[in-house]
């Protein structure tokens, strides 16, 4: 509930005794995972070391399928990876949606400003520079606690799903309380991957202008690739807005310490108006800098989540483009094997075989577009809620911080 009261949004949005250790329960809201508590995934701990992020992944279940109810796992992100390359590599998922791997740790952009705030420590006071510390030590807080997001959401994604949760790799993953001897791409396998990509682009250039037979999916696929396109630019703003806001906390930062350190010089009954001032400043930069997180939660990050997640819906029009165009090959090969009177039986095989795959993966393609934009619609619409409840606090609290300072400026 939002509160009424200036005051109280005050002390709740510039509260700061809080612990420095992350906590994993502030989480991303992205998707909309089903109520079905059979199986249960979630990242109870994260250990951040300065090359690797170790996740504890926690799992409750009352399936037949697994030796217990209750038990954890320590994994890496290079197993995660291996997880979802599993579903890519599998034909049986090719009619679904594959949850999108979550991205790499990476926290060496915090680890360099924090690196250069050390360096130029005797450009600034003591006090700027505790503070500037304070707020880039809230950034790397903010980058971890998303990475563990971002991770969790993948493994519920697939918990949820009733027939990707079945996969003998996603148990394993679960269950198997030792390392899965994992390791990062070697340059080969890079290179490798890289000549896939290549390929795959290529065919989807060629495929591209296929006619496809189904108005249903012809429909979906120029929507996503507008929507895709629109989504991406959406989060480069969201993200360039995140950053502005921050820009500004770190300039009242600079405002606030330059403000003290006049008052200190003046040592005159003015010094107590530039205390006040500087206070104010330093209230706002607090309030600036929550305003920025609670954007990057609940916009940006929504965005870029639905940015990654429309791909994987479009790598899925991709797979039953291939077959469309298997199918379609398989007939012209039938037709000339007919008319050669040669390997009939072997090329009707093969027809039937590519028809089959084709039926099989519209299917079950109609069925998970569908789930795609009913999820889709429910979470923005949940965030962009959130978003501007969370717009209308912080406005109030800005509002009464100005009252405030105002007030304390005149009886100074």
């Amino acid at each position: 509930m939002m509160s009424h009261d200036g005051m109280d949004d005050m002390a709740d949005l510039l509260a700061e005794e809080k612990s420095q250790k992350p906590s994993l329960k502030d989480r991303s809201d992205t998707v909309d995972l089903t109520t079905d508590t059979s199986l249960m995934v979630d990242i109870s701990d994260a250990l951040s070391e300065r090359d690797k992020v170790k996740f504890t992944v926690h799992t409750k279940t009352t399936l037949p399928d697994f030796k217990q109810t209750e038990f954890s796992v320590v994994r890496q992100h290079e197993e995660f990876i291996w997880l979802h390359d599993r579903y890519i590599e599998n034909e049986e998922f090719g009619g679904y949606i594959i949850p999108p791997a979550p991205p790499r740790p990476d926290f060496d952009a915090s680890r360099e400003k924090l690196q250069k705030l050390g360096e130029g420590e005797g450009t600034m006071t003591k006090e700027e520079f505790s503070k500037m510390k304070q707020e880039l030590e809230a950034e790397y807080l903010a980058t971890f606690k998303k990475t563990v997001a971002m991770h969790e959401v993948f493994l519920q994604r697939i918990a949820a799903h009733p027939v990707l949760r079945s996969d003998h790799n996603f148990r394993v993953f679960l269950e198997y309380d030792q390392d899965l001897s994992v390791r990062s791409k070697n340059k080969k396998e890079k290179f490798g991957g890289f000549l896939k990509t290549i390929t795959k682009s290529a065919d989807e250039v060629m495929l591209h202008n296929q006619k496809d037979v189904d108005e249903f999916f012809e429909h979906q696929k120029v929507f996503l690739e507008e929507y895709y396109t629109r989504i991406k630019d959406s989060t480069s703003k969201a993200d360039k807005m995140t950053r502005t806001h921050k820009n500004v906390a770190d300039s009242y930062i600079k405002i606030s310490g330059g403000l003290v350190q006049l008052a200190t010089i003046e040592n005159t009954d003015l010094s107590k108006f530039l205390n006040s001032l500087g206070d104010g400043f330093e209230k706002a930069r607090k309030l600036e800098g929550r305003i920025a997180s609670d954007q990057d939660l609940k916009i940006s990050d929504t965005l870029r989540y639905y940015m990654r997640d429309s791909s994987a819906a479009k790598d899925l029009l991709y797979r039953r483009l291939r077959c469309l165009s298997n199918y379609e090959s398989a007939n012209k090969a039938l037709e000339r094997a007919r008319l050669k009177n040669k390997e009939i039986q072997q090329s009707e095989n093969a027809q039937q075989h590519a028809r089959e795959s084709f039926d099989h993966i519209s299917e079950i393609a109609k069925s998970e577009l569908a789930d795609f934009k009913t999820r889709r619609v429910q979470m923005f619409r949940k965030n962009l809620i959130d978003a501007a409840e969370l717009e209308i606090k912080h406005s109030k609290a800005h509002v009464q911080l100005l009252k405030n300072t105002i007030q304390t400026l005149k009886e100074a």
